[in-house]
């Protein structure tokens, strides 16, 4: 039966580890936004954080902001699909200490793996909640790699944020590789009561 658990950031291996395939996650504090060209940055041309990652959640994203003197103004804040981003992935929580994943569409085996290794997982997030993420975050608290904006790393303050749910878990549980085979399965009967030929 799923639970629904109220987190604070920074999570620990212990709460990542309580958490199970199918239960709903909202959290208050801080979460990071980066995307592709963030990582790229990161992994492919060697480029370390300015902040520590270590324990916190990261959301796929590339935000609409507002840059106002020094301070940075969210306008809207939306989530894409991660699977492009599977590679950076394993590093991202094997080397920085990542413990949450915030995306649509969910990761691949060797992301799932580091998943176990590490006490990490996949929260998806529903598709077109873009209005609702942008309520849940109360601050802009810092924009790093100001150059690569709209896919740099961003800190943000959130309270509340969620509904997400845990379709990747520490245990080995993938909801969306869960889902497909279900599909797989049912499928001939479908074919069948349409009167098509698989």
């Amino acid at each position: 039966m799923a639970t629904t658990h109220h987190l604070q950031t920074p999570f620990s291996d212990d709460v990542i580890r309580g958490l199970h395939a199918e239960d709903i996650v909202y959290f208050d504090g801080t979460l990071f936004g980066i995307r592709d060209l963030t990582q790229i940055y990161m992994f492919d041309q060697g480029h370390t954080p300015p902040v520590s990652l270590e324990g916190m959640p990261c959301i796929h994203t590339a935000p609409s902001l507002k840059k106002v003197g020094d301070t940075w103004e969210k306008i809207c804040v939306g989530t894409t699909t991660s699977t492009r981003m599977d590679r950076f992935t394993p590093d991202l929580i094997a080397q920085y200490g990542v413990k949450a994943i915030i995306g649509k569409g969910g990761l691949y085996e060797g992301s799932l793996k580091a998943m176990q290794k590490h006490a990490a997982v996949y929260l998806a997030i529903v598709g077109g909640s873009a209005a609702l993420e942008t309520l849940q975050i109360q601050e802009v608290e810092a924009v790093y790699w100001e150059h690569l904006h709209p896919e740099a790393l961003y800190k943000f303050r959130v309270k509340d944020f969620g509904p997400l749910t845990v379709a990747m878990d520490s245990h080995g549980r993938h909801l969306f590789e869960e889902v497909k085979e279900e599909t797989r399965k049912r499928l001939p009967e479908i074919y069948q009561r349409l009167g098509i030929e698989a």
